[in-house]
């Protein structure tokens, strides 16, 4: 750590890492190893809002307070993953092709659940839904009807998030680009 930091002195580097460690942003691992702590990926939330429409006004403070990143998005890290959509059979639930689906595996489904399932042996994210006690998955965009199984139905997990990186994709752009938008 002295040496990546350009401490001259090794003492310097050892009295950081404990203030790390005390703090929670470092953690001594299996074999004395430093790894990230709790506090490691924290990032500054504000109380206030932006409005994404007319007529919303907010009482914000404008205080900020820490907060780690994966508690934003994970409730249970253990049985949470991410998987990465490809296709356009939810744009209108807001789920686009390139996003990253946080998924919390082993959750029972419930009728209006956004799920990662395995219908007939392919995968696919999809709305949970039943009618008269018989599950099918619904889409929402890109004129897909509802699948329902032939033979199995299997909910993967069901989805707690979606991760989006602002700049849309090349398949995103050209889209944007058919519809006549502009950007």
């Amino acid at each position: 750590m002295a040496k990546a930091l350009g401490f001259k002195a090794k003492n310097a580097a050892f009295k950081l890492t404990k203030r790390l460690i005390a703090s929670g942003h470092l953690e001594k691992s299996v074999g004395a190893r430093i790894v990230p702590g709790p506090e490691f990926f924290t990032v500054d939330v504000s109380d206030s809002e932006v409005r994404a429409g007319f007529g919303c006004e907010g009482n914000a403070t404008n205080l900020f307070h820490a907060q780690a990143l994966d508690k934003l998005l994970i409730a249970r890290p253990s049985k949470t993953m991410f998987l990465k959509v490809r296709g356009d059979s939810m744009v209108d639930a807001g789920i686009l092709s390139g996003d990253v689906a946080v998924v919390e595996t082993n959750m029972q489904a419930v009728h209006g659940d956004v799920v990662v399932a395995e219908i007939d042996g392919s995968q696919t994210i999809k709305e949970y839904r039943t009618d008269r006690g018989q599950p099918h998955l619904a889409a929402h965009g890109g004129g897909m009807p509802s699948m329902r199984a032939k033979e199995t139905l299997n909910i993967l997990g069901v989805v707690r998030g979606i991760i989006r990186n602002y700049k849309p994709s090349q398949a995103g752009q050209a889209k944007l680009a058919t519809q006549g938008v502009s950007r």
